[in-house]
C-alpha cells in the first residue's frame, strides 16, 4: 500500500466511524508506528485535514471547523508539478479575470494549493510572478451580475435582466434561460433562451445593467442545439442563414494567417505563387468585416461579391476620412 492509498483509506475510516484508536489503524494499514505519525501529519498539515486526537474517546477523529463544513476530495491527490500547473493555471485566469468575478470564490482554494507545495513554494511563487497574461481591450462586467448569471446556471432557474442594446441604444427588460456562459476575446457572453422574443440569443455581460434571478425553472435547450444554431457561424454573433467567405492573403501576411484558427470547420490551401487562401462560414458579417479589415492591403476578399462590396466601400470611407 502507497502512500496515497494510506490517506486514502485513513480518510475513509474516520468517515466511517468517527473515531478510531492509533492501535486499529496501525492494524488496518499494516504500517509502522512512525510511518502512521507521519501519514497523519502529512494530512493534518500538507493536506489541512482537521484531523485531531482526542483523549477522551481515545482516538483520531476529524475536529469541526470554525470556517463550516469541510468538503473533502477522496482519493484527488496532487504531485508538485501537477499543483504547479494548477496554480499556473490560476495564474491565468487571474489575469483574465480583471473584474474581480472568480479570484474571491478560488482564492482558499490556491492557498491550499500553494501550503501542499510546502518546502516548494518557493518555486510556486515563482511561477505566480513569471506567468503574465495580457487581457486588452478588456470589458469589465459587474461581479453581483456574474454571481446571478453563475447561480442560475447551476440551479437551472431563470434570470430578469435591464440590457443595453449597443446596437440600437436601447434599454429594456429581458427574461432569460441561461444555457452556457462563454469567455471570448477578453469579454464574456451568455447564451441563453429569450422568453421576449421565444428564441436562442447571446447576451454581452457587460451590457447587463442588472440582473436577478427569478423563481421559475429555466428552459432547457440541449447545447447540441445551442451549438446548432449559435455556433455554426463565424464570431460571437451568427446568423442563422450561414455563407462561405473566401479570402486571400499575400505572401507577407500568409506567414501569420497560416498559423491562426479563425473558424474550427475553416478550409485553407495554399498557392503557388506564396499567397495562403482560407475560407470561413459566416452568419453576421461585422465581426469578419473587422478582422478582414485589419489585414489592410495584405488580404482581398474573393468570395461572395456581398461581402466583396461591403469591404470595399468600407475602405472607401476610410480613405475618406484621410483625404
Amino acid at each position: 500500500m502507497n502512500q496515497t492509498e494510506r490517506l486514502y483509506r485513513i480518510d475513509q475510516l474516520i468517515h466511517q466511524r468517527t473515531v478510531v484508536p492509533f492501535d486499529a489503524l496501525l492494524r488496518e494499514l499494516e504500517i509502522s508506528r512512525a510511518t502512521l505519525k507521519r501519514d497523519v501529519a502529512y494530512m493534518r498539515d500538507r493536506l489541512n485535514a482537521p484531523i485531531v486526537y482526542d483523549r477522551d474517546r481515545g482516538g483520531y477523529c476529524f475536529a469541526p471547523s470554525p470556517l463550516g463544513p469541510q468538503y473533502g476530495l477522496p482519493g484527488l491527490w496532487f504531485n508538485d508539478r501537477e499543483v504547479l500547473a494548477l496554480l499556473t493555471m490560476h495564474r491565468m485566469l487571474e489575469d483574465l479575470d480583471t473584474g474581480g468575478l472568480l479570484g474571491p470564490h478560488i482564492q482558499p482554494l490556491i492557498a491550499r494549493l500553494n501550503a501542499l507545495l510546502g518546502t516548494a513554494s518557493d518555486s510556486a511563487d515563482e511561477i505566480m510572478k513569471r506567468v503574465r497574461v495580457i487581457a486588452a481591450q478588456n470589458r469589465p462586467v459587474a461581479p453581483n451580475c456574474f454571481e446571478v448569471v453563475g447561480s442560475a446556471l447551476v440551479s437551472r432557474r431563470r434570470i430578469e435582466i435591464a440590457y443595453y442594446t449597443r446596437s440600437r441604444n436601447a434599454r429594456g427588460l429581458r427574461e432569460l434561460s441561461p444555457q452556457r456562459l462563454v469567455h471570448y476575446r477578453n469579454a464574456w457572453y451568455l447564451d441563453a433562451w429569450c422568453h421576449r422574443t421565444d428564441s436562442l440569443r447571446v447576451f454581452a455581460l457587460d451590457a447587463i445593467e442588472q440582473a436577478r434571478l427569478v423563481d421559475r425553472r429555466a428552459r432547457d435547450v440541449s447545447l447540441a442545439e445551442v451549438d446548432r444554431q449559435l455556433g455554426s457561424g463565424y464570431g460571437i454573433y451568427r446568423g442563422r442563414r450561414l455563407a462561405w467567405a473566401t479570402l486571400r492573403f499575400s505572401p507577407e501576411a500568409a506567414r501569420w494567417v497560416r498559423a491562426e484558427i479563425w473558424h474550427p470547420k475553416q478550409q485553407s490551401r495554399d498557392l503557388d505563387d506564396g499567397r495562403f487562401e482560407l475560407r470561413v462560414p459566416y452568419g453576421a458579417t461585422p465581426e469578419l468585416e473587422m478582422d478582414i479589415l485589419r489585414h489592410g492591403e495584405h488580404v482581398e476578399v474573393i468570395a461572395p461579391d456581398a461581402l466583396r462590396r461591403s469591404i470595399a466601400e468600407r475602405l472607401a470611407r476610410a480613405r475618406a476620412v484621410y483625404a
